[in-house]
């Protein structure tokens, strides 16, 4: 059903977790020195486990966990990893990194192999019951080793990212508020080995997205469209809303993840593959919020008069548009924007789709416009918002759905750069989804 892809994956350089690694330490060191803490102790951190599906012995796919990935890169489940130093005055740097893997059913024999000292470029291998024995080894402090583990809130997701635990932990003081913080910062700001790899999980994604309108026509049912999209990039996730009854609007939400760093993109466009004039109106509110957000992203920037502009900007266009009536800035002092956009305007993007972070290095760009009658009814029955509506326009709009535009796009020195490749303008996606082909003929859009 899906054509193969021109695209050759990037190699992974061995050297991008041992810049990740430095980069943290560096960071650590710093804080430590700032704070007037001795500069001694070990980093811990423990990778993902294998999970079964509820009570039987089937097992899950394993995604390793994300802390752990940035670090170390290990593909496989059961895996501890420590940075100490060999300097006992200066424990806190890079020179020996351990990886310890589970014992049983074979995996200290393909595990414990040269292949990892190379593969992550770390020195040496031990088994999970040598953890004790080697920390305190390596410790030349009086009292007991100290241990930097992870632990910290995920506001997305609410949850909190689990310490590492082994046998003997009580031999060992335990530091839990400092790792997370510097970690989660560190992951904000990609390193060009970093970004090889969200490039290309967007350009194989943007290709997919392309590949979803030449079939979209023809499939019967969103089961039939997932399945064109995973065949082509795996592992990926897909979130939709769309339809396949002539008039209907496609809203796909979607991306592939490579080498444990992702990518996510959102397209949306008519399934008969012709915009009407309502779904022309909606779109190009939402595309022109896309581009006025990406031109005037740059450092210093700050992301909530973004959300604004987004928000502002797709108010004066329903209010060109006859949906909308009034003054717009009024408009934006009732919250009106959040009625059609009831969601952020973006998030962190690297190996987790929701990435931690403070400031914006990769992030998404992804407003949109819903007509959403949870959120209509009460805004067009409110006495103080009522006057803002035409009652008898929006009525047109009550099975619309929805328009989403999202692109990737990373902050540089001067400016930002769009990572997405895909049709945005309206006559493009119509060509497209009549046979064109991506890039066309024409100019293609500049990334920059």
């Amino acid at each position: 059903m899906a054509s193969s892809s021109s695209l050759s994956p990037p190699k992974v350089p061995k050297e991008l977790y041992f810049i990740n690694r430095e980069k943290v330490l560096n960071s650590l060191r710093q804080h430590l020195t700032e704070t007037s803490r001795p500069l001694h102790g070990f980093v811990l951190l423990q990778g993902g486990e294998e999970q079964t599906r509820y009570c039987t012995d089937h097992l899950e796919l394993f995604r390793q966990e994300s802390y752990f990935a940035y670090l170390f890169g290990v593909r496989e489940p059961g895996f501890y990893g420590a940075i100490v130093s060999s300097f006992c005055f200066f424990v806190i740097a890079a020179k020996y990194v351990y990886i310890y893997c589970l014992v049983g059913e074979n995996k200290a024999i393909i595990l414990l192999s040269g292949d990892y000292n190379e593969k992550y470029m770390v020195n040496m291998v031990y088994y999970t019951d040598e953890i004790v024995g080697v920390l305190q080894g390596h410790y030349k402090e009086p009292g007991k080793p100290l241990l930097f583990l992870l632990h910290g809130l995920n506001t997305d997701s609410n949850n909190f990212s689990k310490p590492a635990q082994f046998e003997g932990m009580e031999k060992f003081e335990t530091e839990l508020n400092t790792l997370h913080p510097i970690l989660s910062e560190c992951r904000v700001f990609k390193s060009d080995h970093e970004l090889a790899l969200i490039q290309f999980a967007n350009d194989i994604s943007s290709e997919a997205h392309v590949e979803e309108r030449f079939k979209a026509i023809e499939l019967d049912n969103p089961m039939q469209t997932q399945s064109v999209y995973i065949s082509r990039v795996l592992p990926s996730f897909l979130s939709a809303w769309f339809t396949f009854e002539d008039g209907d609007m496609a809203l796909l939400d979607m991306g592939a993840e490579y080498q444990f760093y992702g990518s996510d993109i959102t397209c949306s466009f008519p399934v008969n593959g012709k915009f009407t004039s309502d779904q022309s109106l909606i779109y190009n509110a939402v595309l022109k919020a896309h581009n006025a957000v990406i031109n005037a992203m740059k450092p210093g920037v700050c992301w909530v008069d973004m959300h604004k502009l987004a928000e502002k900007i797709i108010l004066e266009s329903l209010k060109k548009g006859g949906v909308m009536v009034g003054n717009v800035d009024e408009m934006m002092a009732a919250r009106l924007g959040a009625v059609f956009m009831p969601h952020g305007l973006g998030h962190f993007l690297g190996i987790d789709t929701h990435d931690p972070g403070g400031y914006p290095k990769v992030i998404t760009v992804e407003p949109g416009c819903y007509f959403i009658d949870a959120l209509l009814v009460p805004a067009m029955e409110n006495e103080s918002t009522s006057k803002f509506f035409n009652h008898e326009v929006i009525g047109r709009f009550k099975d619309f759905g929805g328009v989403r535009i999202e692109s990737d796009v990373l902050v540089t020195a001067n400016g930002s750069k769009n990572m997405t490749s895909v049709p945005r303008e309206i006559s493009d996606i119509e060509a497209i989804m009549a046979g064109a082909p991506w890039p066309s003929n024409k100019t293609a859009p500049s990334n920059s």
